[in-house]
């Protein structure tokens, strides 16, 4: 779609544009011609893009209003003045004048010490591949700058507070030429989170009492929102939320996704989730979230995400939190592993200050797992699961796969250096080594005993020992999770039965 024909369409979505001449306009002439179709038939035979598939690991950020009480949850507005939960009204009481508004925050959320270019550093050198900024929680305001669409005035990150564009500051940080992942050497892909939903917009309250038979909300300001952020930031992922027991197609969900497929300036790259109503969660998307904390105990086919906060208890900075109330590297590591051997990837959430600083204890937690990507990623990016086991539960071992080498991550070591597989069959070239010790021929590993079983029978009978190499603290290659990589294994793919050689 041309310029003009953009900018008209969004100045009638923000004046109420009706659903069919939206459909006209998006799918009219001008649109390319192998348009992908309004429907979620049409949008899931899109390909998945495969920078998604391979990068693994993300970070999200929550970062708004809430962040100035920061107060038990990203929630605050909603208990405190929603639910009316005492313990909030009381914090109001015990620390705000009489009269007090939850606007009255928006002052307060300075962003005096944000500073996008280290956050990009610190998240680069995490490991992780792709950066998603909250753009807009359910309190409604605009961490960009949405002054132009007309329904945002006084509650956007322009007007009131940091006075500065937070998203395209993060985003021009992220896509700065020096900022790439240390173990894949690649650029940061830079995305956005977008509620739907407000809990408190009298458009929305007014299209409830229309029983959604009225789109005022979706047409004047979720709609126009989107787009703008599209147009002015080229996210290459769409993180959608608040689309609570709501159709998709109040949301207009599909006929946004299938001009951002069609005709945006990513669509060959951008990716989005499968929040867009209750008729697409866990069902359509690029990837599937579907549930906050979504951890399947089993290899799921279709790419999943698994979007989880290193504070156990809140999303947003929460100054309640205790010690014991964030994730240990450890815990996170074993995260980690879990969803991407179920082919999932995984969302690790930060909740920065209202002045734009990041806990200590994030960053610790961050650069940890950077370290131990250092070692072991070759076993996590670009990896596949393995389509015939994905964990041999007794013993806590977690499998990938590429094409040439299986992996095997040990949530333990094991006291007497010996680890029994059940899943893997090996062959006479079967050869093992542990990812990132050094002087590999001095500390090999040996696969010292197996039992020969048909390809075909139950995996259960199939076994190997795999030995470990006594290694001294110092030459033990890192301090959590270590990872075997074997060679010439039979059952590699229980589609096509593989007996490579070593390489």
């Amino acid at each position: 779609m041309n310029g003009s024909i953009l900018a008209v369409s969004r100045r009638l979505l923000a004046g109420g544009l009706s659903q069919l001449l939206l459909s006209i306009l998006l799918f009219s002439p001008f649109t390319a011609t192998n348009a992908y179709e309004p429907t979620w038939e049409s949008l899931d035979q899109r390909p998945l893009p495969q920078w998604y598939a391979d990068a693994k690991i993300g970070i999200f950020i929550h970062w708004g209003v809430f962040s100035v009480p920061s107060y038990g949850t990203e929630w605050f507005w909603y208990n405190w003045q929603g639910t009316k939960k005492q313990e909030f009204i009381d914090f109001i009481s015990k620390t705000e004048k009489p009269n007090f508004a939850y606007a009255d925050f928006a002052h307060r959320f300075d962003a005096t010490l944000y500073d996008p270019k280290y956050w990009a550093e610190i998240f680069a050198q995490s490991g992780a591949q792709y950066v998603v900024l909250t753009s807009k929680h359910h309190e409604g305001f605009c961490n960009w700058d949405s002054r132009d669409i007309g329904t945002t005035w006084n509650w956007n990150s322009m007007d009131v507070g940091p006075r500065r564009d937070l998203v395209g500051e993060l985003a021009n940080a992220i896509r700065d030429p020096s900022v790439v992942s240390p173990k894949t050497n690649r650029p940061v892909k830079f995305g956005v989170y977008h509620s739907l939903y407000e809990w408190f917009n009298p458009m929305m309250a007014y299209d409830k009492s229309t029983n959604l038979t009225s789109h005022t909300f979706v047409d004047s300001k979720t709609m126009p929102e989107l787009y703008q952020l599209v147009e002015k930031y080229q996210p290459e992922i769409i993180w959608s939320d608040g689309d609570w027991g709501v159709n998709s197609n109040y949301w207009r969900a599909k006929e946004f996704l299938a001009w951002l497929a069609t005709n945006s300036s990513v669509k060959d790259t951008v990716v989005w989730n499968d929040r867009w109503g209750d008729d697409a969660k866990c069902k359509y998307g690029s990837y599937w979230t579907c549930h906050d904390n979504y951890q399947p105990d089993h290899t799921v086919e279709h790419k999943w995400e698994n979007c989880m906060t290193l504070d156990k208890t809140s999303w947003g900075w929460n100054r309640k939190a205790k010690y014991a109330n964030y994730m240990t590297t450890k815990e996170l590591v074993d995260e980690v592993v879990a969803t991407v051997a179920r082919n999932g990837n995984i969302l690790i959430n930060v909740g920065p200050a209202a002045d734009g600083t990041i806990s200590p204890i994030f960053v610790d937690r961050l650069l940890g797992l950077g370290q131990w990507l250092q070692v072991n990623g070759q076993a996590v990016y670009g990896s596949q699961p393995w389509k015939v086991c994905d964990q041999d539960e007794y013993i806590d071992v977690y499998y990938t796969r590429d094409n040439e080498l299986l992996y095997a991550f040990l949530t333990k070591w094991p006291t007497d250096n010996e680890v029994p597989l059940m899943c893997p069959v090996v062959s006479e070239n079967t050869r093992a080594f542990l990812l990132g010790v050094k002087n590999a021929d001095k500390h090999s590993v040996e696969v010292v005993s197996s039992t020969s079983v048909g390809l075909r029978s139950s995996v259960e009978q199939a076994a190997v020992t795999i030995k470990l190499p006594n290694l001294n603290p110092d030459e033990v290659p890192c301090d959590h999770v270590w990872v075997i990589a074997m060679t010439a294994i039979r059952n590699l793919d229980d589609d096509a039965i593989s007996d490579m050689k070593i390489s």
